[in-house]
């Protein structure tokens, strides 16, 4: 029987791309959480994204004969600055017979020795892996949880800055307001702050799209910060998905009191018991008000580097 193999594809065909949603699928199931991020998944939803390239591992399939699709990698090269980012995994029933680094060691040679790689839960395996490779880590992304209890304890009314109004997020008309303060807002930050409108429509797109949990703040016709919400109806949690204020409204409180707004339509308006929310880390002041907001940490997702 024929080895494995490692195909590298710009442009997934909808069969393979079916393929691969279904292998995350089920290694999330085995591991707790998806190995490929939402950006990733939307990558293999939507093909076409200039800088991005998947890898497909094909083992040997024991019972039918040929090949069966026992591994993906997935390369985004788009930032002008940062090394390549990428993210991989092998399906439970094809694991330990060495797919996870000839993946790694493939993702290697086509980013010539210049790579960032997420581990999504910080597993052993993944560490020991990462030594295997030659990587270091270099980057901790926490998943925070808390409780959304009848009473919303630890949560008071939100008090919005004076001159300040809040209303939802209108598809098309709000568009380019909105990536304009998250550019600006995130500017530090090169996976959120280079959002397009092509990234803003593959998520309103989406089946957990839900304009009346997406607040916008104003100062008169001038957006100044908005909270983004999402539901994981496959949790029953919802997430604080993206927060953000506008530079020149930073420091006032309505970074908080938008998170507030958020959460309490997240637990009276969607009924829903808990929340999530990412944070990076060494983003100590953003940790230390989602703290004094309730949440705690509940895992983290890991980032490994070569060499700089």
């Amino acid at each position: 029987m024929s080895a494995r193999r490692i195909d590298t594809l710009t442009e997934l065909p909808t069969g393979t791309a079916r393929a691969v949603l279904d292998l995350i699928e089920d290694a999330a199931a085995a591991d707790g959480q998806p190995a490929v991020s939402e950006q990733g998944r939307l990558h293999v939803r939507h093909p076409g994204r200039p800088g991005v390239r998947h890898l497909l591992l094909w083992a040997p399939d024991s019972e039918g004969g040929g090949h069966v699709l026992a591994g993906y990698a997935q390369i985004e090269d788009t930032d002008p600055v940062e090394a390549p980012a990428a993210e991989f995994l092998v399906h439970p029933r094809h694991r330990l017979h060495g797919h996870g680094r000839a993946l790694g060691e493939a993702l290697l040679a086509a980013t010539a020795r210049r790579l960032r790689v997420w581990a999504h839960g910080g597993h052993p395996a993944a560490r020991h892996l990462s030594v295997q490779l030659g990587l270091q880590l270099f980057r901790e992304l926490r998943q925070m949880r808390r409780s959304l209890d009848a009473e919303l304890s630890g949560l008071a009314a939100p008090v919005l800055p004076a001159g300040v109004t809040v209303r939802t997020f209108r598809p098309g008309e709000d568009d380019a307001a909105w990536l304009a303060v998250n550019a600006a807002a995130f500017a530090h930050h090169p996976e959120q702050g280079s959002l397009t409108q092509r990234d803003l429509d593959d998520r309103t797109a989406e089946s957990w799209f839900d304009p009346a949990g997406f607040f916008l703040a104003f100062r008169g016709d001038r957006l100044v910060g908005f909270h983004w919400t999402k539901v994981h109806a496959d949790l029953g949690l919802g997430e604080v998905y993206v927060v953000a204020v506008a530079p020149g409204e930073q420091g006032g409180g309505l970074g908080r009191a938008l998170t507030t707004i958020g959460l309490r339509h997240l637990a009276t308006d969607r009924n829903l018991p808990g929340v999530l929310l990412y944070v990076d880390a060494d983003n100590t002041a953003a940790v230390s008000v989602y703290e004094r907001l309730g949440f705690t940490t509940h895992e983290v997702d890991l980032m490994y580097r070569t060499e700089s």
